[in-house]
């Protein structure tokens, strides 16, 4: 087993409960079909690495261990799945960091589903930034983060509100309040609506090798009004 954990934190792709906002701009079906394009390069780009990928997904009751399958055949054996668990997303992230802590992980790194285009490097500098601090910060550009880091599975989640734009800031102060090192490192941008949609669009046509499963994806989506 690795030292180090890395978490991605997922859903299960449905028609109306997938990234509905973005949703709204290129519909619900095509969304669900992006969706899994992110999934496809998160799983390539992340599985059989120096750190053991796993999945946290929602719905707890799908078998999402066969779903990720389909998308990464030749990777099933080096991921494995649990279910998130908590009543809004600050309790599911603190529970995936006692998960992979009583798996006897040293070090766990989560981030997001909405970002395919993390690089590797960018784990690697979290989890080399582990070294220092206590807990380390990917912010993202909404003024949440996509990435959070931690060597224990200290409570900065309690009482932030998740999905605004003071969550970054707020998860500082409170892990400073208890006594915790904080380090941030490079920012980048979540898919949310369809401007971060052209925003990645323009990312992949200078690099597609980011995520070329996504960047294959978007050549096939009808131009949005």
């Amino acid at each position: 087993m690795a030292e180090t954990a890395l978490v991605i934190m997922a859903r299960y792709p449905q028609v109306g409960t997938t990234k509905t906002r973005l949703a709204s701009a290129i519909g619900p079906e095509e969304t669900v079909r992006l969706y899994q394009a992110f999934l496809t390069d998160l799983a390539h780009k992340f599985a059989n690495r120096e750190y053991d990928l796993h999945w946290a997904y929602s719905p707890s009751g799908v078998d999402y261990q066969a779903f990720i399958a389909t998308l990464a055949p030749s990777l099933t054996e080096y991921m494995t799945c649990f279910p998130q668990q908590g009543t809004d997303l600050g309790a599911r992230l603190h529970h995936a960091f006692q998960w992979t802590r009583e798996q006897g992980f040293q070090r766990t790194i989560v981030i997001g589903s909405d970002s395919p285009h993390v690089r590797r490097e960018i784990i690697t500098c979290a989890e080399r930034a582990l070294d220092e601090a206590d807990v380390v910060l990917g912010p993202a550009d909404d003024g949440g983060y996509y990435l959070i880091a931690m060597r224990r599975p200290y409570d900065v989640f309690s009482g932030i509100p998740m999905s605004t734009n003071v969550v970054t800031r707020m998860t500082m102060e409170m892990a400073l309040r208890q006594g915790l090192t904080v380090q941030l490192i490079e920012s980048l941008f979540d898919i949310d609506e369809l401007p971060d949609l052209l925003r990645l669009e323009q990312v992949l046509r200078a690099d597609r090798s980011l995520a070329p499963a996504t960047a294959a994806h978007l050549t096939t989506i009808k131009k949005w009004v």
